[in-house]
């Protein structure tokens, strides 16, 4: 069979989203494409955001194809997957304007996991996957008919999954480096993961139907991607794990091949000794979660965190003496004092350090802290997490549109 794997020609106008809205690489895509092609299936990735299409482009493309499965995602990537926009407008557009050359259509990404009904009703998709999608494309059937998704998350083995090889010139349009603001990029960047999943049930992070449970990828295929991409010509690599975590084998892999990388992670999990090491591997860029900075609000989020908060803005301050760029995550839970959120910010500034205003925390349905106000998500979920965010805040984070649109419109 010929699958299409699309990701969409994102937009953000009017959105909540607060994620990067450069183009990355589909991971998923490319785990699944090769997946597909072991099975003896033929798969082409089009990427409409990394190349400039747009729907008409998808259209003539996919038409040029002639598929018998299409795959649409409902987010930009796997890395934001936790973080998606809400609103299903660009997906919903490009399979509109692929439905009569698409042959049998399939959701798949954050909505799809978690509010399969809904998704497959905006969409008009036949079927939808929950959870993780790479090693469950193989077994869509085109002429199967009905709406159809299986009942539990999947999870992938990640001892399984191959190693990804990215084409040269795929590479050369990848220009982009996540998170990188110590240097202008001169040479391509790239994005590749070295586990998936993470140990936390922080209330925030929507990730309990897809990318859950902790799963490392073996050494070997780690090293055989991050030698392709340097073949390829990357210069930087973002590791898109939900939480990179201190493993000295990781670290002495990556130091072994000179490249700069980048990271998001827990401060509070590092050593001195281990983040003098992520520096010598060399690491360029921390994205550390520390959401509240009162240890009252960091349990209210379940975060676990073991250390203070002054530990935690030394442990950050020793960090940016190893890595040029070390940002701290704020979220806005309205429970922390802004005067003295802008304090610790000022300090942290200070010695080198970002810290981002706090952003608006939306309830993310699928996250606990959905759950614990409305109970399981069900067809309305989206519309009413949304719908309370822009009515609970009036001002919203300097990485957001200062005015979004509700939900419905957006949709329309």
């Amino acid at each position: 069979m010929r699958f299409a794997l699309i990701n969409p020609p994102w937009s953000f106008e009017g959105s909540i989203y607060f994620g990067c809205r450069e183009p990355h690489l589909p991971l998923e895509y490319g785990y699944a494409k090769a997946v597909l092609e072991a099975a003896a299936h033929e798969a082409q990735i089009i990427d409409a955001q990394l190349d400039g299409f747009t729907v008409e482009g998808v259209r003539e493309r996919v038409a040029d194809f002639r598929p018998d499965v299409t795959v649409v995602t409902t987010a930009p990537s796997y890395l934001f997957w936790r973080c998606a926009p809400p609103e299903l407008r660009v997906p919903l557009e490009t399979l509109r304007a692929i439905r009569d050359v698409a042959g049998f259509t399939v959701a798949v990404g954050p909505h799809a996991s978690t509010t399969p009904a809904a998704t497959q009703r905006k969409l008009g998709v036949d079927a939808v996957i929950v959870g993780e999608c790479e090693e469950l494309l193989a077994a869509v059937r085109s002429q199967e008919s009905g709406v159809r998704s299986q009942a539990a998350p999947h999870a992938s083995d990640m001892s399984k999954l191959p190693a990804l090889h990215w084409p040269r010139e795929t590479i050369a349009r990848h220009r982009h480096h996540h998170h990188r603001f110590d240097s202008q990029p001169p040479v391509p960047g790239a994005e590749m993961e070295t586990s998936r999943g993470c140990p936390y049930h922080c209330t925030f992070c929507a990730k309990d139907n897809f990318r859950n449970g902790f799963r490392r990828r073996p050494l070997p295929a780690i090293a055989e991607e991050l030698d392709g991409l340097i073949a390829a010509g990357a210069g930087y690599v973002y590791f898109i794990d939900e939480i990179f975590l201190p493993f000295r084998d990781v670290l002495e892999l990556i130091r072994e091949r000179g490249i700069a990388f980048g990271i998001q992670t827990r401060i509070d999990l590092w050593s001195e000794e281990m983040i003098d090491l992520l520096g010598e591997a060399g690491c360029v860029s921390i994205e550390a979660g520390v959401e509240s900075i009162t240890e009252e609000g960091r349990s209210a989020l379940d975060k676990k965190c073991k250390i203070s908060t002054a530990e935690i803005a030394a442990r950050l301050i020793h960090a940016k003496r190893r890595v040029p760029f070390v940002q701290a995550n704020l979220l806005d839970s309205q429970d922390d004092d802004p005067a003295e959120v802008e304090a610790w910010r000022a300090n942290l500034i200070a010695n080198g350090v970002w810290a981002n205003q706090p952003v608006p925390l939306f309830p993310y349905p699928g996250s606990p802290e959905y759950t614990r106000r409305w109970g399981a998500p069900d067809d309305d979920a989206w519309e009413r997490a949304h719908d309370f965010y822009l009515g609970a805040f009036q001002d919203f984070s300097d990485i957001q549109e200062r005015r979004p649109l509700p939900l419905v419109q957006l949709e329309r």
